[in-house]
């Protein structure tokens, strides 16, 4: 018995053997999703209508290519799926005692392999330790690393066998995460330098493993110098191109996260070609590596020959088998979201708050101060082209109020570093205006000072991003854009009437993306080291700040926004004039969010 076993494990090899010899030719195609943020179905939850993008239509697409026998499909996702759109806020934190929608659709879609975003990591540990059980295919993070075991706290790579191709996923996620999310949130996990992480996981992959093809499936970006970072800072934040470039080995790179869409290539530094491609968000699109696979006999290796492409979606029908399957979920979410909390008396629009003050921030500034009774409030516009309109106010529209699941921080700056802080803001926010005839946003400019303009929309693209725009509530002040950054701000007194005083120590309101070192108003303006931080924080809510705004409103029933007036910009005349002019190009083609 003993010697058959043996001979069949070697006839076995043999025909393994065989095939790679035999297929003189093998083509495969690498479908990747990234940054869904919970585009499941081809609808818009938030604002009640069709949406452009959505994973129904991403399986269509994934069926027909499955169909074609002359090529082998993988289908990877690169993370953030668990954030955006209602449906999955439902499954997390609403209806959490069954299966999640996520798991459910992507097992059904068969996912090959995918990696942990940092928007999945948000929703907090009894989320994603749930749902990674629920996935039938391994979810990635090389670089997360257990801190009781050493170990990651994630499967770091994984095989798939296709064609007689043996092809290697290593998965990292973007390091950045304690920058932005409370400790609780990531507990136990501490995320390591990407270049360093598939350094190490790659020579372990080779010598292991051996693979025809080795894919990096990361959800970080490209832009290593995005955020004022440079390329050599360590756990840079989007430090995917610097991985393809430093690390060898890898074919393909599919990144994530900066929501830009790519497809071009680099030269690692052993002068190899490695393809970079990656998506937008919403599932409005699909990137592809179109890999083909020439076996050389007499070199005993495969020949690779590898194109990117991007695929939009919104041309695309959803399946039909897809929503059929997944309609009573759909139903289930469009009643959850269809409930009304409460009436407005006049619409609100993010689009006034990235000129000054505006009734919609300072709604969550009303709200912000009321709940935690501290002297200043910050907030910023999390949406750049959203409104809620008079009437009715359903629980659909706290996802446009609010976009992201922060908690509330109650903690504790001085006067300075509050006056610090908004000069910090400020300087991302507004030009420093030389006459009347001047740009007040601080746009984004070429070497030769021309304002950039979006390929996406052909809108002007901003130096900095909105939401991190931040303004005050609870104290009345005046920016002074004809100075220079740092110099802007005069803070008169609090808008109660009581002195503000510089040197004093007062209660600020503030989300905990913001109070843990985001944006880096705290840390480059206010001048607070990034490990004071946590010690500065006086109270935290329980839960995310979505779910208190909400509550906040059905108590109230009637809500009046109205704006505060408690900051102005001056030049008054030169303010007015750029406000018109900036908003008409800002605006002129955006679209809608």
């Amino acid at each position: 018995m003993k010697h058959l076993r043996i001979f069949w494990v070697y006839a076995a090899l043999l025909l393994f053997s065989f095939q790679i010899l035999s297929a003189q030719q093998v083509k495969l195609k690498v479908i990747e999703t990234s940054d869904v943020h919970g585009s499941i179905f081809p609808y818009d939850f938030k604002n009640d209508r069709p949406a452009n993008g959505s994973l129904a239509q991403v399986y269509t697409y994934v069926k027909q290519q499955r169909a074609d026998k002359s090529q082998s499909v993988v289908l990877l996702d690169d993370g953030d799926i668990l954030q955006g759109q209602p449906v999955v806020y439902y499954y997390n934190f609403v209806k959490s005692d069954t299966e999640h929608i996520v798991a459910s659709v992507m097992n059904y879609m068969g996912y090959d392999v995918g990696t942990v975003g940092n928007h999945d990591i948000e929703p907090g540990h009894a989320v994603y330790d749930k749902i990674k059980k629920e996935f039938d295919f391994p979810w990635l993070a090389a670089n997360a690393i257990d801190t009781k075991t050493g170990k990651p706290y994630f499967p770091p790579y994984h095989i798939i066998k296709r064609a007689g191709l043996k092809i290697a996923v290593l998965g990292m996620i973007t390091p950045h995460i304690p920058e932005w999310l409370p400790e609780k949130i990531w507990s136990g996990i501490e995320f390591e330098d990407m270049i360093e992480t598939a350094a190490k996981w790659v020579k372990i992959i080779k010598e292991k493993e051996k693979p025809d093809l080795l894919l990096g499936l990361f959800h970080s970006g490209v832009e290593a110098t995005y955020g004022n970072q440079t390329a050599d800072e360590p756990k840079n934040e989007n430090a995917s191109q610097l991985v393809a470039e430093r690390v060898p080995g890898f074919d393909v790179v599919f990144v994530g996260h900066d929501h830009h869409g790519w497809n071009y290539t680099v030269k690692n530094k052993d002068g190899q070609v490695v393809t970079i491609v990656g998506t937008r968000n919403a599932a409005t699109d699909i990137a592809i590596a179109n890999i083909e696979m020439n076996y050389d006999k007499e070199k005993k290796e495969w020949d690779k020959k590898i194109t990117g492409e991007i695929v939009e979606t919104k041309n695309i029908e959803p399946d039909k088998d897809f929503l059929e399957k997944f309609h009573p979920q759909f139903e289930e979410t469009k009643e959850f979201v269809s409930r009304p909390i409460g009436t407005f008396t006049k619409t609100i629009s993010t689009r006034e708050s990235m000129f000054g003050d505006s009734p919609f921030v300072d709604l969550i500034q009303r709200i912000q101060l009321d709940l935690t009774g501290a002297d200043v409030s910050f907030s910023a516009p999390l949406s750049f082209n959203v409104e809620i309109k008079k009437g009715t106010v359903y629980v659909r529209d706290m996802f446009n109020l609010y976009k992201y699941e922060n908690l509330l921080y109650t903690m504790e700056l001085t006067g300075k570093e509050i006056k610090n802080y908004l000069e910090f803001s400020y300087s991302l926010w507004f030009n420093q205006m030389k006459d009347e005839n001047d740009h007040l946003l601080n746009f984004k400019k070429d070497a030769q000072g021309n304002i950039v303009m979006s390929e996406r929309n052909n809108t002007p693209l901003l130096a900095n991003t909105y939401y991190n725009f931040d303004s005050a509530a609870g104290i009345d002040y005046v920016v002074d854009v004809s100075k220079p950054a740092g110099e802007r701000i005069t803070i008169k007194s609090f808008s109660d009437g009581r002195p503000f005083e510089l040197d004093k120590k007062y209660k600020v309101a503030v989300n905990s993306y913001r109070g843990n070192g985001g944006g880096n108003h705290l840390i480059d303006g206010a001048k607070i080291p990034k490990e004071e931080l946590s010690k500065r924080v006086i109270n935290s809510t329980e839960k995310d700040l979505r779910y208190y705004l909400m509550n906040w409103i059905e108590k109230e029933k009637t809500i009046t926004p109205k704006q505060f007036n408690n900051w102005t910009v001056v030049p008054a005349s030169w303010y007015q004039k750029a406000k018109e002019k900036d908003y008409e190009l800002l605006y002129k083609n955006a679209l809608a969010e």
